[in-house]
């Protein structure tokens, strides 16, 4: 698409979205892929000082407008900055570009020719939001209009557009409104010139008329000035035509007959909103957006107590014709980001169990320090010859005559606890296995496997190549129950000059035996990293 002009230094103009007399809007983007949208005034600015009284006006009015954005709010388009064109010297105003379909669109095919009750609450509470936010700012929008709210299809709200009007000076409006606005929306104040906030109710309410019934109070027949001007006096002049007989009319071919009725039950206070936000006269409507919404939130509770409808609080998305692809890719994202926190968790319980190590290793060399007071020499040699006793006696029921309860003690589980305090430490042993004669292979019977002590683990879990490996513990290694990095529990073998025959391994995980101080045979699983491997002697 050819451009027309260059809008500004660093804004590409992507080609025009909508013209009119109000001005055009132009899809634009800045450097990089930020793409926003550009509403161009009619008016020119001769010279941007205070002698061009166009500029003066553009200026204060804009300084209000950025009132609006001080405070986000969901439902109204965001202001990004304003200027003068390269070309033409127009006023322009830049704002958020909105990916979705406007009101208006909404309402044609393949869409159906009015809205639900609850999709027409839900616009009733997102656009009350919009005027409150703006009138709470001191801005009148002065054209709300059916394809001046969008349906964000990114966010799944109904957002106001185009500030383009609320930054006219009031003859720039007059003449603006008078020949070239959207009269079908105007509120009878509006002929004159004159922008109120409750102009802006009057507005809502026509949307919601038009959301119910198909089409707007007082339609225009056709662009011709006297069309326009029947159109005019009839918002001045005329009562507003019965809302529901319009709506039945359209709904009749429509849906099933249950569906009808449920749709039909549109709720008193509803209509009654509009019909008081379409009152001739300003004095009668609600005052602003703020007085408007509070009404529309008290008749929702009110509803959601009577259990009549569901609450707009609960917002289903709006079903639209969506890019599946765009979610896929989305979905992938998501677990692309998911995988690599699994690294950063797993690389976290690594150094923990480093720390860990080294938390232990300072405790024994605080507990090994030689104590300041000293000790007697008698006591030594008692404390000495005692625990070479207990050493015997171990090494005796261990090596020479173990018990059948050693031989056939259970593997370490996560919920048991053994001693681990630094003077009862477990004390690596390897276990002599008894090899046996094969048996004699009976008639149908399932041949034996020598495993030896490992099988009492695991019936199921068969020696691989490397069982007779022999390792060493080169700093601390815990007790894992499985052999499986998530299950390591608090009980842990430290240095020594034992040798570990391993039993099993698996993984990064050998399956070995041990002696406890106590002489209790204890069997578990530990971790590679925690030992070296021994040449067999």
């Amino acid at each position: 698409m050819a451009k027309v002009f260059t809008i500004t230094e660093g804004l590409e103009n992507l080609g025009a979205l909508k013209s009119g007399g109000q001005g055009s809007v132009y899809k634009a983007r800045r450097s990089g892929e930020l793409v926003t949208a550009v509403k161009i005034l009619p008016t020119p600015i001769s010279s941007e000082s205070d002698a061009d009284k166009n500029f003066i006006s553009f200026q204060n009015e804009v300084q209000k407008l950025k009132k609006v954005n001080e405070i986000h709010n969901p439902n109204v388009v965001s202001i990004i900055t304003s200027g003068i064109t390269s070309s033409g010297n127009l006023p322009f105003i830049e704002m958020e570009y909105i990916e979705g379909p406007d009101l208006a669109e909404l309402l044609k095919p393949p869409y159906e020719p009015v809205f639900t009750i609850k999709e027409t609450l839900r616009v009733a509470d997102h656009l009350a939001s919009a005027l409150a936010h703006c009138h709470r700012a001191e801005v009148k929008h002065g054209d709300i209009k059916s394809n001046n709210v969008k349906f964000n299809e990114r966010t799944g709200n109904y957002m106001i557009l185009d500030f383009g009007l609320s930054v006219m000076s009031d003859e720039q409006r007059r003449t603006s409104m008078r020949y070239a606005g959207a009269i079908e929306f105007m509120a009878p104040e509006q002929s004159a010139g004159e922008t109120l906030f409750e102009t802006d109710i009057y507005s809502f309410g026509i949307i919601l008329f038009e959301l119910l019934s198909g089409s707007v109070p007082f339609p225009l027949s056709n662009k011709g000035e006297m069309a326009r001007n029947a159109v005019m006096v009839a918002h001045m002049e005329k009562p507003v035509p019965d809302l529901l007989p319009a709506r039945r009319q359209v709904v009749s071919g429509l849906w099933n007959n249950d569906k009808i009725e449920r749709e039909m039950a549109v709720p008193g206070w509803l209509t009654e909103m509009i019909y008081r936000c379409l009152e001739k006269s300003p004095d009668k409507r609600f005052k602003n957006g703020t007085e408007l919404q509070h009404f529309i939130h008290a008749r929702m509770i009110d509803e959601e107590n009577r259990n009549l409808v569901n609450a707009v609080s609960v917002q289903e998305p709006f079903i639209l014709p969506v890019d599946e692809s765009k979610y896929t890719r989305e979905i992938q994202k998501l677990e692309l980001q998911a995988i690599e926190k699994d690294h950063k968790i797993n690389e976290l319980k690594y150094q923990i169990e480093q720390k860990d190590s080294e938390l232990y290793q300072l405790n024994m060399e605080r507990y090994n320090a030689p104590n300041k007071k000293g000790i007697s020499t008698g006591v030594f040699f008692f404390v000495l010859t005692l625990a070479l006793g207990l050493g015997g006696y171990n090494i005796y029921h261990s090596f020479i005559n173990p018990s059948q309860e050693d031989l056939q003690a259970t593997p370490v589980q996560a919920d048991s606890r053994i001693n681990n305090s630094a003077d009862s430490l477990l004390i690596a042993k390897t276990k002599t296995v008894k090899k046996t004669k094969p048996k004699t292979k009976k008639p149908g019977a399932v041949p034996v496997t020598n495993k030896g002590t490992a099988s009492q683990y695991n019936g199921d879990r068969e020696f691989n190549n490397h069982a007779a490996n022999k390792y060493k513990v080169t700093h601390i290694a815990f007790f894992y129950a499985q052999p499986d990095a998530k299950s390591r529990n608090n009980y842990y073998v430290t240095v020594g000059d034992a040798v570990l025959t391993a039993l099993n391994e698996k993984d990064e995980f050998v399956y070995v035996e041990f002696v406890s101080s106590q002489g209790r045979a204890v069997k578990g699983w530990l971790s590679k990293k925690d030992l070296s491997l021994t040449a067999e002697e």
